[in-house]
């Protein structure tokens, strides 16, 4: 190796050093993951016109483990946890439906949580009949 190649090297690899790592590219917006208008909610968390708004309800799946079930649980205290139900949403057997409401405080910042747990694939609009 010349003095030249020396000093090539040295530049390279402290330019290198400075930069950094190369970051990696963005993943999708987990808000993708929820199918109904967020913006159809008010402050509250409430749907509808004045004289009879109310909460939307909505519907996801969890794999059945106590793990996931208490941390579902305390990103939601709203939500319901229904093992063996699959909902309209279509749980699988071996999920547990899990039925929230947006009537809470922060109610953005929940389904934000829910929708970044990378074993909820869909949230949607619970309709109750």
């Amino acid at each position: 190796m010349t003095t030249r190649d020396v000093v090539v090297f040295a530049v390279l690899s402290s330019l290198l050093t400075a930069c950094g790592p190369v970051p990696e590219a963005p993943g999708p917006d987990p808000l993708t993951k929820i199918a109904f208008d967020l913006d159809q909610l008010d402050e509250n968390g409430l749907v509808g016109p004045a004289d009879g708004k109310r909460a939307l309800a909505y519907e996801f799946c969890i794999p059945p483990s106590e793990e996931c079930k208490e941390l579902v649980s305390s990103l939601d205290p709203t939500v319901e946890i229904m093992c063996g139900s699959p909902g309209r949403i279509g749980c699988y057997p071996d999920e547990c439906l899990c039925v929230g409401s947006t009537h809470q405080e922060n109610f953005r910042d929940v389904l934000r949580k829910i929708a970044e747990l990378p074993y909820v694939e869909k949230i949607d609009e619970t309709v109750f009949e």
